[in-house]
């Protein structure tokens, strides 16, 4: 979608929208690590986020690619960069067509920087001059069909040193159709306000959103600013000198000093900031959470999951099995294909393409490359027994590591109020894999389990899946007898079957009531997708976890074993009113 509904929708609701840059690495482990930052990041609900097109265009490709893909698999509403350097029309027409044809509705309009090696710039012999001659282009031939931003300079452009020039030629691109401004850089703050003041002054009426990169690197800091041409205040040259050498120190200094220059622009009544993170994610997060832009306890979603961004699947997509709650990108890839989500429902389950993870696993290019492996041991260790794999789990639910196969991200936010019984769980031998509390009628605003709109009550059952043994899976089910209240299903990896529900059916386990609405059922289990998604839980032992691992070792052989032996289990308190996570029985 265009990112001027957003945009408009924050204004009128007099909130500050937040957006994040990321550039395309140069390698496909590079891009995987990104791939999972963002998605990761997407949990902040930044209003759009954009990909930058390479010095010379030396990224076309990789950026069209990464723009197609976020939006496709992320949730995200994204704003391709396109810039005039080393493109032909012809060239610019066809990725504006391709752009088109992938829903990608949103462009960042500039002239670009010169090629890398080269110090000026130049036209290309069947290209454009200027952004403004971008902007022009894009408008005659696509008319409204994009929304368009240009950039901005609160330090003057570093080819021009009269400001007012510099804000005659903005205000031209503003006038050939330009939607947005996005500042470059910049750390002196008084230089911005008196840019935005000559920019209103001069008729500019757009919004013009300031552009920050935190400080992370004292080499780095000096690096961009140079090449920038940006003024740096004396006060963050002279507190920054004194801690240049530590980097830890440098990295908490540029959460402090982003996260004021950030409080005087919201307090100045700039309408968003834009977040030039250089790929990273630590100090973004902290600035928003310590500008209150995002809660440390999560943000109201319209549905308990994330919405694709992409036509009719947002609009008409309202349900989904629970089983993939904690690998999004996993269920769009696996779904991609489904007939247009009739009637609100996940799609048509007898497809023959439902099961299949074609592009999914593309997007983790590179996932055995010697720097994953290294990465993955680094955080599951290097297990030797049952005993060592109960330690990985019960690290995730304490905090102590930030993923599992089965869960890209670390622990939801709601599942940390029960974060005591799955370390229970875990250490009794039940590697727990997703859950959630049981909810009888929370507000819909609820910061940790709220969803939709104002003025709700949102519910949901007690949920659990985990891996198990067969043994305790047997001790597990005996005390089950002593109540009607639960649901499960039980399956191994031969697709030996164990449950007491009916074939074929589903059953909602998050459900809300809203003013004026039907009442919605947006999360369910349904026995035959649970059919699908044990393939994917038990290859990850192997494909993400194993497959790091010598075949010979002891580490791959204690999760072979898990793999060929456990049971990959779900159960449903049906007691939603004062239901829990059932420890009792798993005694």
């Amino acid at each position: 979608m265009k990112i001027s509904e957003k945009i408009a929708d924050y204004i009128a609701k007099d909130k500050t929208f937040y957006s994040f840059e990321f550039f395309p690495p140069k390698t496909d482990f590079g891009t995987e690590n990104l791939y999972s930052r963002i998605d990761r990041m997407a949990s902040l609900h930044p209003a759009y986020i954009d990909v930058t097109w390479g010095a010379g265009g030396s990224t076309a490709d990789k950026t069209l690619e990464m723009c197609k893909t976020i939006q496709k698999y992320f949730g995200l509403d994204v704003m391709m960069h396109l810039t005039c350097t080393n493109m032909g029309e012809s060239s610019i027409k066809k990725i504006l067509m391709e752009a088109k044809e992938s829903d990608l509705s949103n462009i960042l309009a500039l002239r670009g920087d010169p090629p890398e090696g080269s110090l000026t710039w130049e036209k290309h012999a069947e290209g454009f001059r200027y952004g403004i001659d971008l902007v022009r282009y894009i408008r005659k031939e696509f008319g409204d069909d994009f929304f368009l931003g240009v950039g901005g300079y609160p330090d003057g452009h570093q080819e021009q040193t009269d400001i007012n020039v510099d804000i005659k030629f903005l205000k031209e691109k503003v006038d050939a159709g330009s939607d947005i401004v996005i500042t470059q850089l910049f750390y002196d703050i008084d230089k911005f306000f008196l840019f935005r003041d000559k920019c209103v002054k001069a008729g500019i009426k757009v919004p013009i959103i300031p552009g920050i990169m935190p400080i992370h690197n004292y080499a780095r800091f000096l690096k961009f600013t140079q090449f920038c041409k940006v003024s740096i205040p004396n006060l963050i040259s002279k507190q920054l000198e004194s801690i240049k050498d530590d980097d830890s120190s440098v990295i908490n200094y540029g959460v402090d000093q982003a996260s004021e220059m950030g409080r005087v622009l919201i307090e100045e009544g700039v309408p968003g900031l834009h977040f030039y993170t250089l790929n990273l994610e630590h100090s973004v997060s902290e600035i928003l959470r310590s500008l209150n832009l995002v809660s440390s306890q999560g943000i109201i979603k319209e549905l308990p999951w994330r919405q694709s961004t992409l036509g009719d699947r947002k609009t008409a997509e309202d349900v989904r099995p629970i089983y993939w709650s904690n690998r999004t990108v996993s269920y769009l890839a696996r779904t991609e294909s489904w007939d247009d989500f009739p009637n609100g429902r996940w799609g048509d389950i007898t497809s023959p393409t439902f099961g299949e993870l074609n592009q999914y696993h593309a997007i983790r290019a590179g996932a055995k490359s010697d720097k994953v492996k290294a990465k993955r041991k680094k955080i599951w260790g290097e297990p030797k027994s049952i005993e060592d794999i109960k330690d990985v789990f019960v690290s995730f639910c304490k905090g102590e590591i930030n993923c599992l196969p089965w869960c890209e991200m670390p622990l939801a936010h709601e599942s940390q109020q029960i974060s005591s019984s799955l370390i229970n769980l875990n250490e009794m031998g039940f590697f727990t894999i997703n859950s959630q509390p049981n909810v009888n009628g929370a507000p819909s605003e609820d910061a940790i389990v709220g969803w939709g709109g104002s003025g709700g009550r949102v519910y949901q059952k007690a949920y659990l899946e985990f891996f198990t043994s067969n043994d305790k899976l047997d001790t597990f089910l005996k005390n089950l007898k002593s109540t009607d209240n639960i649901s499960y299903q039980a399956i191994n990896i031969d697709g030996k079957l164990i449950t007491n529900l009916s074939e074929n059916s589903v059953m909602a386990v998050t459900w809300g009531v809203f003013p004026g609405k039907e009442i919605m059922q947006p999360t369910i289990v349904d026995t035959r997708s649970f059919l699908i998604w044990k393939d994917e839980a038990f290859g990850l032992w192997m494909n993400d976890w194993a497959s790091i691992y010598d075949q010979e070792s002891e580490s791959f052989k204690i999760l072979q074993e898990i793999y060929e032996t456990y049971y990959l289990v779900n159960i449903v308190d049906n007691n939603y009113v004062d239901g829990g996570m059932m420890e009792q029985f798993f005694k």
